[in-house]
């Protein structure tokens, strides 16, 4: 089954690359490829992406900085990487917007929900930036607030690893993985997809997230067209 509208959640370390901090250009060639795949197959997609390749809120309160203005800072660096990819993606032919929860009007167009359904179904991709715009609150929840406010079919996590496991599979070499869990049985096995906030969020809107590896070619229009990739957690 294809999806008709997705939502991607990008973390803003897999914009790093091989590098230990910032943006590889290459990186964001190859993501703007992938995702150029999926919206020739007529597919919507709206993405979310983090800020922790340039900063993390939560990293520098644990350093002494208040907390309020760090979750501040990292939501800039969400804009920041909104527009190197929004770049990315017009430079291979892709019509883009990028919408801010903090207003920015300058860069990005401030998040109007009414808008950004219309973009979408006007065939471009939509980048949400800011976060949800309010602190305390990670791009896992905006990414989920803003799926089920576009009417996202589902959420699409990429990661660095190929799915949900009962362990880490870069620790324990014994971890399996699961190819499709319950909510439910998420939060048994105390199992690490999103923050807990993002995942009750899903939970209660019923708004299946599948994770899956987004650094392997091809996997995002083979998930995006209903392959079996990664792992699926449904109601």
């Amino acid at each position: 089954m294809q999806y008709n509208r997705i939502l991607l959640k990008l973390s803003g370390e897999a914009l790093m690359g091989e590098r230990q901090y910032g943006i590889d250009p290459k990186r964001l060639a190859e993501y703007a490829e992938e995702i150029k795949s999926v919206t020739e197959k007529g597919i919507e997609v709206a993405i979310v992406i983090g800020g922790g390749n340039i900063f993390r809120g939560v990293a520098g309160a644990s350093k002494g900085m208040d907390r309020v203005q760090g979750d501040h800072m990292g939501m800039l660096a969400t804009v920041i990487n909104g527009l190197a990819l929004q770049s990315a993606l017009e430079d291979a032919g892709i019509q883009t917007r990028l919408q801010s929860a903090i207003k920015i009007n300058e860069v990005a167009e401030p998040f109007i929900r009414r808008k950004a359904i219309r973009h979408l179904e006007k065939g471009r991709v939509v980048i949400f930036g800011g976060g949800t715009g309010n602190p305390y609150f990670t791009t896992d929840s905006a990414a989920v607030l803003r799926a089920i406010e576009i009417h996202a079919d589902i959420i699409l996590k990429g990661t660095r690893v190929d799915g949900i496991y009962t362990a880490d599979p870069e620790k324990d070499k014994k971890a399996t993985k699961f190819d499709f869990i319950s909510f439910e049985d998420v939060i048994k096995k105390g199992l690490k997809v999103m923050d807990t906030t993002a995942f009750t969020l899903s939970h209660e809107n019923e708004l299946p997230i599948i994770v899956f590896d987004m650094n392997t070619p091809g996997n995002l229009i083979r998930v995006a067209t209903g392959e079996q990739i990664g792992t699926k957690v449904n109601i």
